[in-house]
């Protein structure tokens, strides 16, 4: 279970870091390096939707503050 946060963590950090490039910027990172291989991008972006589920899940597990430990 460690690994699977560890890796949705990172996937959904990669995907606001992108968003605030966005609106920032109107520069989508994803799309410059992954935009030339077909459907990699849609992957990418479809894996950060799933690792944002995945983290709002288990959550109250996780989090120190919100599961009172």
């Amino acid at each position: 279970m460690k690994a699977l946060h560890m890796i949705s963590f990172t996937l959904v950090v990669v995907g606001g870091l992108n968003w605030g490039l966005i609106g920032l910027f109107n520069f989508n990172l994803v799309n410059t390096i992954l935009g030339s291989v077909g459907g990699l991008e849609q992957l990418v972006y479809v894996l950060v939707g799933v690792s944002a589920v995945i983290l709002m899940l288990g959550h109250k597990n996780d989090c120190k503050i919100c599961s009172g430990k």
